[in-house]
């Protein structure tokens, strides 16, 4: 049986890791490659990296740091943030990150994708999706949750993964750092279009939590908040997982 594996996120801006709620009221919650570190040791099964900001700015993902966290880590590190061409993905790769996702270049430019996995495999793409409701639609964001697009998250994720995309990454603005759940509705509906894995993200604060993302058939369950406040440690939430029967690893 597949394992679940638990991710922690690495939200950066300026080098540091934040979180905020719905993508806003940022607060500074540590230094990077320590708690990269600590996360690996404390049995992780990847780590996830985002430069939160960086398409926003029209900037690249500061590489020293992906290239420090490498170096402290022995688990699969994901990294996203201001990729615009197939050079910022190769960059990235040989700066030590396992896994590249893309989000807004994505969206402007879907070919990238197909280029990307034809030339590094598609086990090294991810495909960020951030979606938010309008009415009764759950619609794609791009520019850090900034500007709303006409694809609805499904749609977006059945075109990705005919792309090439080896994996998404699935965050609901919706939940984003309210700590009260994963947006189910939204995971078991992307999870029923595409066969590729799926990352939950958005919304975890309790152990539960982690459970009821489990059994929207994502593979990958990705939090910040819980982990960075030491409300929860990884072993902590693998040991809650296994009691109820969630396959993961120890």
């Amino acid at each position: 049986m597949l394992k679940v594996r638990i991710i922690p996120c690495l939200d950066i801006i300026k080098n540091k890791v934040v979180k905020g709620v719905n993508f806003k009221n940022i607060k500074v919650l540590g230094d990077p490659v320590y708690l990269a570190s600590k996360y690996s040791d404390n049995g992780a099964d990847e780590l996830c990296m985002l430069d939160i900001k960086a398409s926003h700015e029209k900037r690249k993902t500061f590489l020293k740091t992906v290239e420090a966290i490498a170096k402290v880590i022995d688990i699969p590190l994901t990294v996203g943030g201001g990729v615009s061409d197939i050079k910022d993905i190769t960059t990235l790769l040989n700066a030590g990150a396992d896994k590249v996702s893309i989000n807004t270049t994505a969206v402007l430019k879907p070919n990238l994708i197909k280029i990307a996995s034809l030339k590094h495999g598609s086990q090294c793409i991810v495909v960020a999706i951030d979606g938010k409701r309008y009415g009764k639609k759950m619609l794609v964001t791009i520019k850090g949750g900034r500007e709303k697009t006409n694809k609805t998250v499904v749609s977006w994720a059945k075109n990705v993964q005919s792309l090439g995309a080896g994996e998404l990454l699935v965050t609901s603005m919706d939940t984003d750092g309210i700590q009260t759940g994963f947006d189910k509705e939204m995971l078991i509906a992307i999870n029923k279009a595409v066969n590729i894995p799926v990352i939950a993200s958005g919304g975890v604060g309790e152990l539960k939590h982690f459970k009821e993302g489990y059994k929207t058939r994502s593979t990958g369950l990705l939090a910040a908040s819980v982990f960075h406040t030491s409300k929860f440690s990884i072993q902590q939430v693998k040991k809650f997982l296994k009691e109820e029967g969630v396959p993961v690893r120890i």
